[in-house]
């Protein structure tokens, strides 16, 4: 046998010693465990964190003031629920936008870019968050010279429901921005922040999952499964936990 093959050889068994070794060495401080009349974690243990339902993260006062005007009209309110202000909606933009959202961390975001179809969405180099404070400034700027130097929370409900129509049919000159896409922008984000769960800082009170009967996050619906067409008989629950649910220490 030549010294390379012995070499390979040697060198085979040693890796495969070292290999089955490190396995044994780690079998050994493994034990398995039966679990019986016990749940293997502990309650709340990763609890969520809360949101601030007060103060702004990413919007200014003036951009906060315009975000709520908007959101307000984008879902008024009727008998049916709360309008999109108070249901938290800019709340919910604005923590999303202060968060990996709005710089779009986790995304994709080089280049090159081009336009897109409208089924695939945004193609642009700008970030949400981008987005929104150039889209905000150019709609101030548009309406304090053509309504008189009021901005948008400052108009008639009339005159702002006037305003979106034409941002979403793309009759409004915003420069080099597409008013179109960011009606399309603010109105995904207010529908978002109205049906989320209210973690999120939206959805307060789960305004809107009481409007249409979900259930929220419950766990287990194996007692209703058969039930067609009943109506569910409990209300919503966060992932949070109802209030009612007491907790141990």
């Amino acid at each position: 046998m030549s010294h390379d093959k012995v070499f390979k050889a040697t060198r085979r068994y040693f890796l495969s010693s070292v290999a089955a070794l490190s396995f044994t060495t780690y079998a050994s401080h493994v034990y398995a465990q039966s679990i019986s009349g016990k749940l293997p974690w502990h309650p709340f243990a990763g609890e969520p964190p809360q949101p601030s339902i007060s103060g702004w993260y990413f919007f200014k006062p003036e951009e906060a003031r315009a975000i709520e005007a908007i959101v307000d009209r984008l879902i008024p309110a009727d008998d049916l629920s709360m309008g999109g202000k108070d249901a938290g909606c800019a709340a919910f933009i604005d923590r999303q936008l202060a968060g990996s959202y709005g710089d779009s961390s986790r995304l994709y975001t080089q280049g090159p870019f081009l336009p897109g179809l409208p089924t695939q969405g945004y193609q642009g180099e700008a970030t949400p968050a981008m987005r929104y404070r150039t889209g905000l400034a150019a709609i101030d700027a548009f309406l304090r010279k053509t309504q008189n130097n009021r901005g948008f929370a400052e108009l008639s409900a009339q005159e702002q429901d006037e305003f979106l129509k034409n941002l979403e049919g793309g009759k409004v000159d915003l420069g080099k921005i597409n008013g179109a896409g960011l009606f399309n922008l603010l109105l995904q984000n207010t529908m978002e922040g109205f049906f989320a769960d209210p973690i999120y800082g939206g959805n307060r009170d789960m305004v809107s999952w009481k409007m249409i009967g979900f259930p929220g996050a419950r766990y287990d619906y194996r007692d209703h499964v058969s039930k067609h067409n009943l109506p569910y008989p409990h209300g919503p629950v966060s992932i949070t936990g109802a209030p009612t649910w007491s907790r141990k220490s």
